[in-house]
């Protein structure tokens, strides 16, 4: 088997790591198991073989994904942008030291939102929200009973059209 193992790919490898981890194994143990089956050398802290993606594997053994999508920056970048919503892409991306592509994937596909008018918004509503919309919904129909009639008289809509007023001075009052 020592001639088969010696021939896996870090990729491989990998893969063996990702199935222990979904299997629940801890750390020490994948380690334990892969030493005992692959039958390697491997340095004190189990690590050294994979010369060139020691981070990603240490990730891997936490349970992390690789692609900087884990939940802890999910956890971070959610933080952050609760805290301000009008942080920017890069000041994000420069205070966790990740890229801005992964800030803006993390952003809007794992946490839903998007950037509107400078402010960063959830693009759909909460489960909160939506529980409060449907009891003040409720709450209303209770309030009108049967007076439907009356109330709706009293409701005014309107659209959401801004007019500014713009009343330009004449030449004289502008010289004043």
């Amino acid at each position: 088997m020592s001639a088969e193992s010696s021939n896996l790919s870090n990729i491989e490898h990998r893969a063996v790591i990702k199935y222990f981890v979904k299997k629940g194994k801890t750390p020490k143990e994948i380690f334990e198991d892969m030493v005992s089956v692959l039958q390697q050398r491997w340095s004190k802290n189990g690590l050294a073989y994979f010369n060139k993606d020691e981070r990603a594997v240490k990730m891997i053994l936490a349970g992390a994904s690789c692609n900087g999508s884990g939940g802890g920056n999910v956890r971070k970048i959610e933080k952050l942008v609760l805290a301000d919503r009008t942080i920017k892409l890069w000041q994000i991306a420069e205070e966790l030291q990740i890229s801005k592509e992964r800030v803006g994937e993390i952003t809007h596909e794992h946490m839903n939102m998007r950037k509107i008018s400078a402010c960063w918004v959830p693009k759909m509503l909460t489960p909160f929200d939506k529980q409060r919309r449907l009891q003040t919904s409720k709450d209303f129909l209770e309030l009108v009973g049967d007076n439907i009639d009356e109330i709706c008289d009293r409701i005014v809509t309107v659209d959401e059209t801004w007019v500014r007023q713009y009343d330009p001075e004449s030449k004289e009052e502008s010289m004043q």
